[in-house]
């Protein structure tokens, strides 16, 4: 059974940094690619970064130059390095990815930026 297991949220200031982490289990990691979505109070759920298998990467605008997605097939992780935190990256984080069709998350992180 596929489980993807988020970490790293945490109350931080404006302008610090954060480390996301998705640790995945059920699944032959490295023939995957994942995603990091998010999800604001009376929002959609948006897409942040994703990663191929080859660690090809890419970022939403609102985080280009900000975040950085990252993945070690050795420990089956999933990371996302979040620098120059703004209040409006205040969401739940989550992790994802499609397995036989289906697109599976995580239980959410939360991350809240104080201004």
């Amino acid at each position: 059974q596929v489980q993807l297991v988020e970490s790293g949220g945490a109350l931080v200031q404006a302008g610090g940094s954060l480390r996301l982490s998705c640790a995945a289990s059920g699944i032959p990691f490295s023939i995957y690619a994942f995603d990091w979505y998010r999800q604001a109070p009376g929002k959609q759920r948006e897409f942040v970064a994703g990663i191929s298998t080859r660690s090809s990467t890419n970022y939403a605008d609102s985080v280009k130059g900000r975040f950085t997605i990252s993945r070690d097939n050795a420990k089956n992780t999933v990371n996302l390095q979040m620098n120059s935190l703004k209040p409006e990256d205040t969401a739940v984080y989550y992790c994802g990815t499609w397995y036989r069709g289906t697109q599976r998350w995580g239980q959410g992180t939360q991350v809240t930026v104080s201004s």
